[in-house]
């Protein structure tokens, strides 16, 4: 064979399979032509060696997708949860696989709500209901609970060919919405709950986007601005970033216990009219990263300042089992709407937003969820099931997940007792930790931490000495990251900077999650006590 101008083959493509072959240095066999009898040292042409290395040349072409050309909107987006800090957590975690020493022996990932990877264990009666609905052929095992068969029964009658491999309809198994309006019902005290309102999502965030979705339009002063707190959830400005929306910002007053303030939504709604169309507010309680839980009163000042300025209202309400302090209660927004009356239940656009993820459950993986929306107009409200539809339909393994929740075994069935247990002692030490991190924190010279109310996250106030500030502009780097990056490599603590979530300017934050074992944390709250003690005696 000599080249593509020549090939005994008769084939094109084995042409150009020898051309590339032998420009990276290797020897193609033609399979047309017959083996040799002896192996040897097949001598190629200088003909040939040029046309290989002329048509490789030519194979290396521009590529049309580049940092230049790719989507703008995609490159501006940030998701600090997952950013620079926790790429660079991996990059250490391989280097102790090497055997490369470090002051540490493993990395602490503390940077994202996953419970079951810190060790929290499953509930059982979820795991048995999804693996019944995945192996049918377990339902004749006697080692399953009836009340486990008889969900997981009900649950594949609903999917087609009775299998959880089969596609569902878009919003959903319709049995799965009608246990999650019951389940809102017995949560707001009877407050009715329709189960067309309902839509089953993959995790809470796929029903944050879609919604922000179909709310964003406009351009220029007329584009849509949508409000968020800040410190936020990064979900929440990356979809917004996504969107090519305008973000609009409101703090919440740290020295009032992350409180929300309706004279400050009301400053930042009429700042941004003078350049974006605000028109949507987004509300996390409880919240993350800040973990406060929002009093009754509150709620019912943003659901009239909803009302009165035209709002469509986002109720982020995913940590709504992780409430831990004495004094504090968790309102869904739904239920302080209904119960404000008529002029407001019948008139407020509201979606709010539940998941699996989050909770006593802790099952992330699954990416189970769904969201209720009120008041939709009904045109947008095909407009929302047809945008929905892209996605064919949420994980139905995440749906069967879900149901567990919002359909528990219940006082009589066998699997109660060892449910509500399991359930309580998640919640109990959820809230054990929570207090030894609020204390163990404020024990930290220059640490301030407001208490932990809810949720699963410690977002301490950190002094940084001007020096450190100095060398972390030096490196381009926000000083609260280049903090975080330097905890990261002297303890293998791996936490989130604020400047993630949003921040006032001059103060700085991290956030942690408070999931690992109780005895765990500690040892990890002793190492940034050390740490910080070191930090400062360095840079002040």
């Amino acid at each position: 064979c000599q080249g593509v101008e020549v090939c005994r083959s008769g084939r094109t493509d084995m042409a150009l399979r020898c051309v590339a072959s032998l420009a990276a240095g290797r020897q193609l066999r033609c399979p047309r032509l017959p083996r040799p009898a002896r192996e040897g040292t097949v001598r190629w042409s200088s003909a040939a060696k040029a046309s290989a290395v002329k048509i490789n040349e030519k194979a290396s072409r521009e590529r049309i997708l580049t940092l230049e050309s790719m989507n703008p909107l995609v490159k501006a987006l940030e998701y600090a949860v997952r950013g620079p800090i926790v790429l660079k957590a991996g990059e250490i975690e391989k280097e102790l696989r090497k055997g490369i020493k470090k002051p540490f022996t493993e990395v602490i990932k503390a940077n994202i709500g996953d419970a079951h990877a810190m060790g929290q264990r499953p509930i059982t009666f979820l795991r048995q209901v999804v693996a019944l609905c995945t192996y049918p052929n377990l339902l004749d095992s006697p080692s399953f609970p009836e009340d486990a068969k008889k969900r997981a029964r009900r649950i594949l009658q609903g999917c087609g060919g009775n299998s959880l491999g089969s596609y569902t309809a878009t919003q959903g198994i319709n049995c799965i919405r009608e246990d999650a309006a019951s389940y809102i019902e017995r949560r707001d005290g009877g407050v009715p709950a329709d189960p067309d309102n309902i839509y089953l999502t993959t995790g809470a965030s796929d029903g944050i986007t879609s919604i922000l979705k179909i709310l964003v339009s406009g351009g220029g002063k007329s584009r849509t601005g949508v409000m968020i707190p800040i410190p936020q959830y990064p979900l929440y400005s990356a979809a917004i970033s996504d969107l090519d929306a305008i973000q609009v910002n409101y703090y919440l007053d740290e020295e009032n216990c992350w409180a929300l303030n309706v004279n400050e939504l009301r400053r930042s709604l009429y700042e941004a009219k003078s350049y974006c169309n605000p028109k949507v507010l987004c509300v996390i309680n409880p919240g993350n990263p800040t973990g406060q839980v929002q009093n009754r009163k509150c709620i019912e000042d943003v659901i009239h300042f909803a009302w009165e300025e035209k709002l469509f209202l986002l109720a982020d309400e995913v940590y709504q089992d992780n409430v831990y302090s004495e004094g504090c209660q968790f309102h869904s927004f739904k239920k302080i709407l209904y119960e404000m009356g008529p002029e407001y239940y019948n008139n407020v656009e509201l979606a709010s937003f539940h998941s699996t993820s989050k909770g006593y459950m802790g099952e992330c993986g699954y990416r189970g969820g769904y969201m209720e929306v009120l008041n939709l107009h009904p045109d947008i409200k095909g407009q929302l099931v047809k945008l929905l539809s892209v996605r064919l339909c949420p994980p139905v393994s995440g749906q069967a997940a879900l149901d567990v929740v919002v359909n528990p075994p219940v006082p009589g069935e066998e699997s109660y007792a060892q449910f509500i247990k399991e359930k309580e002692s998640v919640l109990n030490n959820l809230a054990k930790k929570a207090k030894i991190a609020e204390d163990m924190i404020n024990k930290v010279p220059g640490f301030h931490c407001n208490p932990l109310q809810g949720a699963m996250y410690a977002f301490p106030r950190i002094f940084i000495p001007s020096k450190a500030i100095e060398e972390a502009k030096a490196h381009n780097m926000e000083p609260d990251m280049f903090y975080c990056m330097k905890l990261l490599e002297e303890t293998g603590l791996c936490v989130v900077p604020g400047s993630g979530f949003g921040q006032k300017e001059g103060t700085y934050h991290f956030r942690m999650t408070i999931l690992p074992p109780a005895e765990k944390l500690k040892i990890l709250l002793e190492k940034v006590k050390d740490f910080h003690i070191k930090f400062l005696e360095k840079y002040a």
